[in-house]
């Protein structure tokens, strides 16, 4: 029997206009539901801070077993499940399998988190036990976006269930299901309560209603710099938390020693990766002036290498983009930066929502491509000379999410990171990386820093209290 069952698969009548489940690679119907409109958010964090009021109370080991269960459920529903991470998200088989396995990972760690130490006991001045003590949020809100629905799911969700909150969760209605709905169906399969997860898929004006709602005291938003920002206002003017992991234009510098034969594939994976669409995704490729132009040469061979098409029916090494609008922002950005004298080297071109890899030369400070996001498979490639002009290069962003160094001495490599502020950094590695057990973040513009994994979880999903015990009532001088 499958897990996702489209004439059952909503179990809350929504109020919000019929949404049709549509697969990019063809524009073919893959089902219908029902998207949510602002006055679902009321009722759905009425009824998870009710469910959460018990579920809070329930011993650490139960949650745990709930959520050891779930991790189990995604790797035992893992063919229906890649079958909508491919049909409705346009991921490759791979990049499927890959969330899958970081979805099971974070419910594991997850179940870790239900039994770690709560809290401290604290030295006091008074004849008394003072201590300080985790507690539950209590309703946590997740907007989640399209580009890897599973996992940008599943990594707020599983830790917030298993510190004892509740969770209302938007996902992005172009990936309702693999993004919502199947989180959903897999935690109730493992036993969670019923209310204690509530799914809304549906606009920004719900994201609106979720972080004004006074039930909902802690915000965790994945999604552009844009939209992030407007989150945080609005959860500042409602003197909420708000967790923002946004956009990124990641560099990867390649040094002078760097092995060529090696790079290529490294560096071509990390602008082209599920079509580019990944936050840490390379956005700026930065190359030492003696390796430039054959750096240029083999991505861009590489790049048409690469089969684009049909995930679910071809064996390609790109899928489509999610959709038409996804596709004029890339080739308008394509289009405006070789208007403003970038070197097509490769791509460049689509057939429907299909984007051929494309790699820009002779970029500079004045090329869209360059200094903006594209979340779409382009590569831009810049010369440097010197170390410092390459850490200068870097720095020079309103972003600061993930970097990558390629040398053949790691001990320069981390040398030349100290001096590029950014959340994440890898040495001879590119910049799209994910483990449930890291810690997650970005920093100026792509978001509030690390809110994502291990300790992280403890202090993004809980409230520290502080709690002092006497034996007496406590005497006062009136």
């Amino acid at each position: 029997m499958p897990l996702l069952d489209p004439k059952s698969w909503q179990a809350r009548t929504l109020a919000g206009p019929e949404h049709t489940v549509t697969e990019p690679a063809t524009g073919d119907a893959l089902g219908a539901l029902t998207l949510a409109a602002p006055q679902d958010v009321a009722p759905a964090a009425r009824a998870a801070r009710a469910a959460q009021r018990e579920w809070t109370r329930t011993p650490h080991f139960v949650r745990a077993q709930v959520l050891r269960r779930a991790g189990d459920l995604f790797t035992e529903h893992a063919e229906e499940l890649r079958t909508w991470l491919v049909r409705e998200s346009g991921s490759v088989p791979g990049k499927a399998d890959f969330e899958l396995h970081v979805a099971a990972q974070e419910c594991y760690e997850a179940a870790a988190l239900a039994s770690r130490p709560a809290g401290q006991v604290l030295p006091s001045e008074a004849p008394r036990l003072s201590y300080t003590r985790r507690v539950p949020a209590g309703v946590v809100g997740v907007i989640a976006p399209f580009n890897a629905p599973l996992i940008l799911s599943i990594r707020s969700v599983a830790p917030a269930l298993a510190l004892g909150n509740a969770v209302v969760l938007k996902p992005d209605p172009r990936t309702a299901v693999c993004g919502g709905l199947a989180l959903a169906a897999v935690l109730a399969e493992a036993g969670l309560p019923e209310d204690l997860l509530q799914v809304l898929p549906g606009g920004a004006e719900v994201g609106q209603a979720l972080v004004e709602d006074p039930l909902v005291p802690v915000i965790s938003f994945t999604g552009s710099t844009a939209a992030g920002r407007a989150v945080g206002e609005l959860a500042g003017r409602h003197l909420k938390r708000a967790h923002l992991e946004l956009g990124g234009n990641s560099a990867l510098i390649v040094l002078a020693d760097a092995d060529l034969e090696a790079v290529i594939s490294t560096a071509a994976w990390g602008s082209f990766f599920h079509q580019g669409q990944i936050c840490m995704t390379t956005g700026r490729h930065l190359v030492h002036a003696s390796l430039y132009e054959e750096y240029v040469e083999r991505l861009a061979a590489k790049a048409d290498s690469l089969a684009v098409g049909d995930p679910y029916r071809d064996q390609v090494h790109l899928g489509p983009v999610i959709d038409a609008g996804q596709l004029a922002k890339i080739q308008g950005l394509v289009e405006s930066s070789a208007a403003r004298g970038a070197k097509l080297a490769a791509g460049g071109t689509h057939d429907r929502l299909f984007y051929r890899p494309t790699v820009l030369a002779g970029v500079d400070d004045h090329t869209p491509a360059y200094t903006e996001e594209v979340f779409g498979p382009v590569a831009p490639v810049r010369s440097f000379a010197t170390a410092d002009e390459a850490a200068a290069l870097a720095a020079d962003s309103s972003y600061g999410l993930s970097l990558g160094i390629v040398t053949r001495d790691p001990a320069r490599g981390l040398d030349l990171a100290e001096r590029i502020p950014t959340g994440i950094v890898h040495i001879n590695d590119q910049t799209v990386n994910d483990e449930a057990v890291a810690p997650f973040g970005g920093v100026a513009a792509s978001g509030t820093g690390a809110r994502f994994g291990g300790e992280a979880n403890l202090e993004a999903f809980t409230e520290l209290r502080w709690t002092t015990v006497r034996g007496d009532v406590a005497p006062y001088p009136f």
